[in-house]
């Protein structure tokens, strides 16, 4: 049975972009709103050390379990240009490279943590009373983490197969799994910290069941043994691909660990505790945007591998407006109500206290990111790697970090926290000229 994807070729953008990325949204929204709700509990039932532990623990598994993420966008990139020009058995060898690729290197990676797990945990921050309670939490998720991986490969096909829904689906029983075994392991069993890596853990795998069922039962994307054979040009393109988000990540967990010792040394434990709170709202607040980002990816990637480039254009401008709009009510919301979004995570008074105001100067340019996070989407989505990687890196490698080291030698903490809207308003500059000069001379109208 061939794949068409006729909505993708000729449906209004708008009720498109809606269709692909409200289901993104919800999906992301419940993966966040787990996250929330995830460190309330360990904050509130077993305290701000615990906020703190996660703070060092999560951009660790994160790191491991994005290589899914990467390979599933990267490769999604190739599968959906594929498709666009009619190349079903591209598409195909695509996505079965893609399974083989993210189990490989997620249990690669899982041994490295297993037999350097105190070494890894003290390079991503866990000094003093925080070493005990990460490694509690980190032992358990780190062997699902293959599952997360399969999970976050398996999301973005499905994306780029336009079935949205499901994609949602599974990241809301990732969700509200977690939510429940939350509420068993850490209060009704009281296992602690342990008993909040377990549910993770748990989630993880039963969001690899639905998808796994969606791949035998519902996809269109009929794998057979022959399409497991291994073509070096392919993986390579993949990879190509896949290293702008790996690095992406790679870059967010060095950032993690230059965040968390500088936090360390300028306010202790209770300054990591504080950054933890602001991590999980930045995940949170911002699910619309990014849901957009992901609704944009197959679209722009489908039409302009069809070279309907008109088609392009529309996409970009349309999910810029958008995602813009929902950017500028996050950062009215945060702006308005940060010091009671703050006293929901913990009764602690000194974090209480010092997380608000840190708060609003990390969100302060949230406005503008539309732009970077969208203008960075498309070169991705086209396969135009270089570009993708330097835009990709812009915010986090070589704005953010650099500023980190140096500001606060001058501010103290508040340097730390005035980095940020700083590195969003120069990253979205480099990515506006980049989208510029992409649309006057490679997307001319048509």
């Amino acid at each position: 049975m061939s794949i068409t994807y006729t909505d993708l070729a000729n449906k209004d953008i708008k009720q498109l972009l809606f269709k692909q990325s409200v289901p993104a949204s919800i999906g992301i929204l419940f993966m966040t709103v787990n996250v929330l709700i995830d460190t309330i509990f360990v904050g509130r039932w077993i305290g701000a050390l615990a906020i703190a532990a996660l703070s060092v623990v999560m951009p660790i598994t994160f790191f491991i379990s994005s290589m899914g993420m990467a390979i599933g966008i990267g490769g999604s990139s190739v599968l959906s240009r594929a498709l666009g020009k009619g190349n079903r058995e591209k598409a195909l060898n695509t996505f079965a490279h893609q399974i083989m690729m993210t189990f490989g290197i997620a249990s690669l990676f899982v041994i490295i943590g297993f037999f350097f797990s105190e070494e890894v945990l003290f390079a991503f921050g866990a000094n003093g009373d925080i070493m005990a309670p990460a490694k509690e939490f980190f032992l358990p998720i780190l062997f699902a983490v293959p599952f997360q991986a399969f999970c976050m490969t398996g999301n973005n096909v499905i994306r780029a197969e336009d079935k949205s829904r499901h994609a949602m689906v599974a990241m809301i029983i990732s969700a509200v799994s977690n939510i429940i075994l939350d509420i068993v392991f850490i209060k009704v069993l009281n296992l602690g910290v342990f008993g909040a890596a377990l549910a993770t853990a748990f989630s993880f795998f039963l969001c690899f069941l639905y998808i796994l069922w969606f791949f035998i039962y519902k996809s269109e994307l009929k794998l057979e043994l022959k399409h497991f054979t291994f073509h070096k040009e392919l993986a390579r393109e993949i990879l190509s691909l896949s290293f702008v988000t790996f690095a992406r990540q790679g870059v967010i967990s060095i950032l993690a660990i230059i965040l968390n010792h500088t936090l360390y040394a300028e306010g202790g434990e209770h300054a990591v505790a504080v950054y933890g709170i602001i991590s999980r709202m930045l995940m949170f607040a911002l699910f619309p945007v990014l849901g957009i980002t992901q609704g944009f990816m197959p679209i722009a990637g489908y039409n302009y591998g069809a070279e309907n480039y008109s088609r392009v254009r529309e996409t970009i401008f349309t999910s810029i407006k958008y995602a813009a709009l929902f950017a500028v009510i996050v950062f009215i919301v945060v702006l308005t109500f940060a010091k009671p979004i703050v006293s929901v995570f913990t009764t602690d008074a000194i974090v209480i206290a010092d997380t608000p105001g840190a708060l609003r100067w990390v969100f302060a340019a949230s406005p503008i990111i539309a732009v970077q996070l969208i203008g960075a989407a498309y070169f991705q989505a086209a396969g135009k790697a270089t570009k993708a990687l330097l835009l990709t890196l812009s915010k986090q490698g070589f704005f953010l970090i650099p500023l980190v080291l140096i500001l606060p030698q001058f501010f103290g903490i508040f340097g730390v926290w005035v980095s940020f809207p700083i590195a969003d308003v120069l990253s979205t500059i480099v990515t506006g000229l980049f989208l510029r000069q992409e649309m006057t001379h490679h997307l001319k109208k048509e």
